[in-house]
């Protein structure tokens, strides 16, 4: 809920998601997030999807996505995620 509105952020959630995208706000019970993408728990290891997405960017596969603020179990903003070389 501490997060600045506007900044990408990648949000560590229960049951193992990700999500990362552009927080918009939070009322405490949700979080509001646009241009998201979101970890597709069969893909390539969750550490390179993250510095990747670090690297070029969001791929955008929901404009708007709401989730339960009590999911969130931490942020980090993605411009301090480590970049791929």
């Amino acid at each position: 809920m501490n997060a600045p509105h506007g900044m990408n952020l990648v949000l560590e959630c229960k049951g193992g998601k990700v999500v990362i995208g552009r927080f918009d706000n939070s009322n405490g019970f949700e979080v509001l997030m646009h241009d998201v993408d979101i970890w597709p728990n069969d893909a390539e290891d969750l550490e390179h999807w993250i510095r990747e997405t670090a690297t070029y960017g969001v791929d955008v596969r929901e404009r708007d996505y709401k989730l339960p603020a009590s999911e969130v179990l931490k942020w980090t903003p993605l411009g301090e995620i480590e970049k791929l070389s």
